[in-house]
């Protein structure tokens, strides 16, 4: 049993900006039970909870490559653009980024929830 532990690390996975938190059972590029999955960055990873198969898993985040925090992969808190950055850092360095990059991230800062028949801010 002890192989097993080395070869599954767990603990809970905590996003430091938004808080999100997850069991993860691996952190890798190689998801154990998968057959040729290879990921781009080292992931904090969890089986899939609402799949029977065993090598079905969910990426739950990874660190920003600049400033080594936990962030998770959801759009308000990181963007992979060949390696993670988490949102703080994107703005920082925004002028870095391609202009495709910085399109999308205005696109995100337009308020996708608003009350019902209330027309959006684009005209």
């Amino acid at each position: 049993m002890a192989c097993e532990a080395e070869q599954r690390p767990s603990g809970v996975f905590e996003c430091q900006l938004c808080a999100l938190t997850a069991p993860y059972s691996y952190v890798g590029q190689k998801p154990p039970d998968t057959q040729s999955v290879i990921l781009l960055e080292e992931s904090y990873v969890m089986k899939d909870p609402f799949s029977p198969d065993k090598d079905r898993f969910l990426v739950l985040g990874s660190r920003c490559s600049v400033c080594g925090r936990l962030v998770c992969v959801g759009p308000d808190c990181s963007l992979f653009y060949s390696r993670r950055f988490c949102l703080p850092c994107v703005q920082k360095n925004i002028q870095a980024f391609p202009q495709e990059i910085r399109q999308d991230l205005e696109k995100r800062k337009v308020p996708s929830k608003r009350p019902a028949g209330q027309p959006s801010a684009q005209a």
